[in-house]
């Protein structure tokens, strides 16, 4: 079949990102943030609690591939810490999410060849994202960088409690698209989350062996892997060439 939509993984395949979340300031600063609307916890007590939360929220998804919400997560610890349920504390719950990305990251940049790679991929295909991130990161950090506008749709694992290599992302994708398996080709560069999860629905891919990313899993191998973001346009047209691949069940 003919080839009509790209999708992209987002972190570590378009955007170059280093953050640490090990980082005390990040527990410290929020602190003393939380300071002025009236709640007193220690940064450890903070870090304490968050991690809690954190791995409660998984237990709770019973999936098999988790996704956290980070947005709920302060969510949590705000209402435990006596503030009501309201858009308020909504907005301050997303407001604490932004300040530990922005406190924890180190680096947030596009790799090179990414817009004008995009830019002349965008005439000829629809283009879409599937990435395991949060939207109150995601969305802002794809602004950020330029991006906005290329993508149609974003999936975000956030949204809907599982991430990759769940295959049901990507079939979220696939549906909003229209496409089949068969009409699209998918970028990214973890083996495991983005190679391994395109696979197992028969999509071709492209491995980009970028500086993030698991860069082997089992028998796994993509279609086309390639060193460099600019070289998406010969991948695209090698694999668009190609007759429909027959994969074994997985």
């Amino acid at each position: 079949m003919t080839i009509k939509g790209i999708l992209f993984d987002l972190y570590g395949t378009l955007i170059d990102i280093e953050t640490d979340e090990g980082m005390e300031e990040i527990y410290r600063s929020i602190s003393h943030f939380l300071n002025y609307h009236g709640i007193y916890l220690h940064r450890w007590e903070l870090k304490d609690r968050y991690y809690e939360i954190m791995k409660q929220q998984k237990e709770e998804r019973d999936e098999k591939y988790p996704e956290i919400d980070v947005e709920a997560i302060w969510n949590t610890i705000l209402r435990k810490e006596g503030m009501e349920a309201s858009p308020a504390c909504q907005e301050l719950a997303i407001t604490l999410a932004q300040l530990y990305r922005g406190i924890s990251r180190k680096r947030l940049q596009l790799y090179p060849g990414v817009k004008e790679t995009l830019d002349e991929l965008k005439t000829g295909y629809t283009l879409a994202l599937v990435s395991d991130a949060q939207p109150c990161f995601a969305l802002p950090e794809i602004k950020a960088v330029g991006l906005v506008g290329y993508f149609e749709p974003i999936i975000i694992s956030s949204s809907y409690g599982f991430r990759k290599p769940d295959p049901r992302l990507t079939e979220k994708a696939l549906a909003s698209l229209n496409l089949l398996p068969s009409e699209v080709i998918y970028v990214g560069n973890d083996m495991y989350r983005d190679i391994y999860g395109a696979a197992r629905l028969g999509i071709k891919t492209i491995f980009f062996d970028s500086n993030q990313g698991q860069k082997s899993y089992e028998d796994v191998n993509p279609d086309y892997r390639i060193s460099g973001f600019d070289d998406v346009i010969k991948g695209v047209t090698t694999l668009a060439k190609q007759k429909e691949i027959v994969r074994p069940e997985p």
